[in-house]
């Protein structure tokens, strides 16, 4: 079961990339102004897919893309979009050439690309030239290195707000943390770290283990003494079902760290994919997700129009484009300060928001893992103006 830990790099790439490589533009935070789109007039926008890389899967998550960009405008009231798709093979050059190209044919925002470094490529080549970029990444610090990007990728920092203020309303203050020393664990812990601290709580302590098996089976009798010592009231995993989550669930309960004692939590989706709310140290869990009603509706009607099933992140070009018809629609520029707008957007997973700062804040619900089903244990928030916002 474990060595499905291989193909998690390639599935999270999208968000993280290789951040040490990055150069970053020099703007200052807070987005390009953003072109004014006359009523009535289409707004062209380019949508940048990974399409022709020559793998199965980046073509799959490509077209997903495109019909959710499709489907989205279909759904516009008095609004017409301009949609020009361009490949982006998965590479960063090949996105930067997409990006320039674009904006030569008129595109006056980018939707797009999906991996990190190529998200950053487009952005820096297009900081002079008054274009946003909308990305489907969830690198908050591509983000936050960019003025002219905004992400629209569910992120580290949305989960672990929501689960930390859940838990802290419950009477949960005590938190540890189980993170790989990867990128991405470390982006996680991150993100407890800033929501226990935002909300009032504790990191009672951290254990961090190598991305391998061996790395995790160090790892365990060192959480479960921690835990032993520091009393925590939850337990953060960072890991998902395709890297160590697998193992960690059957373990640490082996080991005497078991959710049946201690709360634990899913910084990931425990509920894909379904079999992973099967696994044993899941039971009880709690994880969070995108709005249940709003993301089943768009499911459903995706299906319906294309006779199968939208990738993970496809409902992204999705609310890419209702945010851009929504702007457009009420004749707002498509600049930082119409897409920081504070009563934000409602998307297929319901409401999101963009940040100053190019990150993104999502309304989302709250499972728990109850025989091997995941339950609704606390709704998505409909405003932004509820729970917390």
């Amino acid at each position: 079961m474990f060595a499905l830990i291989s193909t998690a790099r390639r599935l999270c790439a999208f968000a993280l990339g290789a951040i040490a490589l990055f150069t970053v533009s020099a703007c200052q935070p807070g987005g390009a102004p953003g072109a004014r789109i006359a009523p009535g007039a289409p707004v062209p926008v380019a949508l940048l897919v990974p399409r022709g890389s020559g793998e199965n899967g980046d073509e799959v998550l490509a077209q997903s893309l495109e019909n959710a960009a499709r489907l989205a405008m279909a759904d516009l009231q008095g609004v017409q979009i301009d949609l020009r798709v361009y490949g982006t093979a998965g590479n960063p050059e090949q996105a930067r050439t997409a990006g320039l190209q674009a904006v030569s044919d008129g595109a006056k925002i980018i939707l797009g690309p999906v991996y990190a470094e190529s998200a950053n490529a487009v952005a820096v080549a297009l900081a002079q030239q008054n274009i946003n970029v909308l990305s489907f990444s969830n690198n908050p610090i591509i983000a936050r290195g960019n003025g002219n990007l905004f992400i629209l990728g569910h992120t580290f920092e949305n989960a672990a707000d929501r689960l930390v203020r859940l838990a802290i309303e419950r009477g949960k203050s005590r938190f540890m943390v189980i993170h790989s020393t990867d990128l991405s664990g470390q982006l996680g812990l991150q993100a407890v770290e800033k929501a226990v601290l935002a909300n009032g709580g504790t990191l009672v302590g951290a254990v961090a283990h190598e991305f391998s098996q061996n790395g995790v089976l160090r790892a365990v009798p060192e959480a479960v003494q921690m835990a032993r010592e520091m009393a925590p009231d939850a337990v953060f995993l960072t890991a998902n079902t395709a890297g160590a989550l697998p193992l960690f669930s059957q373990m640490l309960p082996e080991a005497g760290l078991s959710p049946v004692d201690i709360q634990f939590i899913g910084l990931s989706r425990w509920d894909i994919p379904a079999q992973t709310l099967a696994l044993p140290g899941v039971q009880g869990g709690w994880f969070a997700r995108p709005d249940t009603a709003t993301s089943a509706q768009f499911r459903a009607r995706y299906k319906e129009a294309y006779a199968g099933d939208a990738h993970p992140i496809g409902g992204l070009a999705y609310d890419g484009i209702a945010a851009i018809g929504a702007l457009a629609g009420s004749g707002t520029s498509l600049g930082a300060a119409g897409l920081t707008q504070s009563a934000g957007f409602q998307g297929t997973g319901g409401i999101f928001r963009f940040n100053s700062d190019g990150t993104n804040e999502r309304g989302l619900s709250v499972a728990q893992v109850v025989d091997s089903q995941a339950l609704e244990i606390d709704p998505a928030p409909r405003s932004f103006g509820a729970m917390g916002f």
